[in-house]
């Protein structure tokens, strides 16, 4: 799969040790920043990682900050993209299943690599279900962006 991945300065390391583990296991990962640790702000990586998505650049996206929240709220601002925080792997897989997430946020400061690992591992794992009450409810969240 191709993803995109971006984080701010608090994201850095995690997302560096997650787009090595993925591309392992054979996924194409454009890494959209930041390159170091010096202090960034997070709503460019965020919005950088959404823009792949929405574009079709990529399949799925995944932003990294210190709690996640800010990433997700940015992210969220872009039309079509459909960001969730997930610190554990039912919401990572849930989200996809019912709510057809495509990027994921995570919190640096929040969870730890090999969980971390784990959630994107379900994350990438899911699908959306396409149940009609899934796709009834997202047109509603959809209509909601104007």
């Amino acid at each position: 799969m191709r993803i995109a991945m971006g984080a701010d300065h608090a994201g850095y390391a995690l997302k560096e040790r997650l787009a090595a583990a993925l591309r392992q296991e054979g996924h194409e990962v454009l890494d959209l920043g930041t390159h170091g640790p010096q202090p960034v702000d997070y709503p460019d990586y965020a919005a950088a990682v959404a823009r792949a998505v929405q574009q079709g650049q990529v399949e799925r996206g995944v932003v990294v900050c210190g709690s996640g929240i800010g990433a997700c709220v940015a992210a969220n601002k872009l039309r079509g993209i459909r960001a969730g925080l997930a610190h554990d792997t039912y919401s990572a897989h849930q989200g996809v299943e019912h709510d057809d997430v495509n990027v994921l946020c995570l919190g640096s400061r929040v969870i730890g690599e090999a969980l971390a690992l784990e959630v994107l591992r379900a994350f990438l794992g899911a699908r959306f279900s396409g149940e009609e009450r899934h796709r009834r409810r997202l047109a509603k969240v959809a209509a909601l962006e104007g």
